[in-house]
């Protein structure tokens, strides 16, 4: 057994092919993460990655449309997300495969 510290996690990611995680895989990723109210996501899309999401708490807008508690978001590789949190807002995140270069950033 290992016991490792949360808040030493690089952005809330926690599992993946990325150091440090508490359990190394290239698999999938997993994130906890908490959003500020009015927060904006730089846009951005995946070249391979699958990202699932799972809004915990909160709020948000992505692509013109409303997430919230119990919403499951799955985007495919190179799908254009823009985000904004309309509340402050948890979210289960996970990817597949690990890939820590794939995020495409847009204006």
């Amino acid at each position: 057994m290992k016991k490792f510290d949360f808040t030493k996690m690089k952005d809330g990611w926690f599992i993946g092919d990325f150091e440090p995680s508490a359990f190394r895989t290239k698999i999938f990723e997993v994130a906890y993460v908490e959003h500020i109210k009015s927060e904006k996501r730089q846009k951005h899309y995946h070249n391979f990655v699958t990202e699932i999401a799972l809004v915990l708490k909160g709020k948000m807008l992505i692509n013109g449309i409303i997430f919230s508690q119990g919403d499951i978001l799955v985007t495919n590789p190179k799908e254009i997300l823009e985000t904004i949190f309309l509340e402050k807002t948890q979210i289960l995140g996970i990817k597949t495969p690990s890939n820590v270069n794939d995020k495409i950033l847009l204006d």
